[in-house]
């Protein structure tokens, strides 16, 4: 994992990432302005933006004093950051609108600074705001937002110990609080002055959440996927967390990349390369968030599946399709080099030893991804299949 990420799941450990919280601990909002929170959020994870929105113009018009319709609205343009992967121009209306968040909390926590609505609401923004600008590189603000946001949720946690909701921020922070270090032990220095968390409770915790959370259950799925794909390495649960988020939200292309990553992880073939062929389908249909690099991993995965049930000449256009895509990367990925890799080797299969070879050579000339180098030279001195 490189610094970039490194730093970024740093900032994310002090980050408080939820939607809402339980009205059992707190008056929120009367039942009309609660069911247009569920229903907005809902068309958020579905990717329905203009309906969102809808949904959170009229919490505001309704409770123009309140933060959360502020925040959804906020985290309307918080996915519109994260599906537009080749743009920066939802930076700009997400930062206000997380100032406009942090505005009207203020006004009450001047008031009372123990009210917990506005204290979770801001830790939230706050919180959001640091991932923000951790993804993209601006780490005194991300670390400046990242203890903010931990304090916040500790003030929360003090106020509202047993709230499902709450839960996720505390689930979050006392898994990576251990997993993190665990990983890469040369942030452990940066540990030294928060509290020393608990793996198996932050799973429980985050398990509970997911379960049982008024508004942030979605949230605490989406952590736990990443938790089981990444950390735990339980790549059946992460599959299965994942089929539920995409049955329920049919239209979100990040948890649909992730369960077709999964069904690859664990070598669905058939069900994979169906899948990936959706996704190719809906980048071609220009769906929201199914951008060219997902066009390119689709193209990959079709690529892989196809060679490996010895359909070279359809994988061939595939990866080269797949190949064509680099223009969109400023740097080298595992997908270009994989992809080099595997046209040298269809190359071979079909006895063109000097196309094979070039390749080969493209990628010692390429960023080292997974021995990557060691097994084009292997490849340059004996082709691909005659070793």
């Amino acid at each position: 994992m490189n610094i970039t990420k490194l730093i970024n799941i740093c900032i994310i450990v002090f980050c408080f990432i939820s939607i809402s919280t339980a009205r059992s601990q707190w008056a929120i909002m009367k039942n009309d302005a609660d069911s247009l929170v569920r229903k907005g959020t809902y068309h958020i994870y579905n990717v329905e933006f203009e309906k969102a929105e809808q949904c959170f113009k009229q919490i505001q018009e309704m409770y123009p004093t309140h933060p959360a319709g502020y925040f959804l609205d906020a985290m309307v343009f918080w996915w519109k950051v994260t599906l537009h992967r080749e743009t920066k121009r939802y930076d700009k209306p997400f930062e206000d609108r997380i100032e406009k968040v942090i505005e009207v909390c203020d006004d009450i926590l001047d008031t009372n600074k123990y009210d917990l609505t506005a204290l979770f609401f801001k830790a939230g923004a706050t919180g959001y705001r640091g991932r923000h600008f951790a993804q993209r590189e601006s780490w005194v603000k991300a670390a400046s937002d990242g203890a903010s946001a931990y304090k916040l949720m500790i003030q929360c946690q003090k106020l509202a110990p047993s709230n499902h909701d709450i839960m996720l921020g505390t689930g979050i922070y006392n898994y990576f609080a251990i997993a993190i270090p665990d990983k890469f032990p040369m942030v452990k220095p940066l540990m030294t002055f928060f509290p020393r968390g608990d793996k198996q409770l932050g799973i429980y915790q985050l398990r509970a959440s997911s379960r049982k959370a008024r508004y942030a259950a979605v949230e605490a799925k989406v952590v736990l996927l990443q938790i089981y794909n990444s950390f735990e390495k339980d790549f059946d649960i992460a599959q299965a967390i994942a089929k539920e988020l995409i049955d329920e939200y049919n239209n979100n292309p990040y948890f649909h990349r992730y369960y077709a990553r999964l069904l690859v992880r664990n070598g669905q073939q058939d069900i994979y390369e169906k899948e990936w062929r959706d996704i190719l389908i809906r980048c071609m249909d220009r769906k929201t968030g199914y951008d060219n690099f997902t066009a390119r991993e689709a193209m990959y995965y079709i690529g892989l599946s196809l060679m490996r049930k010895g359909n070279y000449d359809d994988a061939l256009k595939y990866f080269l399709k797949a190949d064509d895509g680099k223009i969109i990367d400023d740097e080298d990925t595992g997908f270009t080099v994989n992809v080099n890799i595997f046209i040298g080797n269809i190359y071979d299969i079909k006895n063109r030893r000097e196309e094979a070879k070039k390749y080969y050579s493209r990628v010692l000339n390429m960023k080292e991804f997974d021995n990557s180098h060691t097994k084009a030279k292997v490849y340059l001195e004996k082709a691909y299949g005659k070793r």
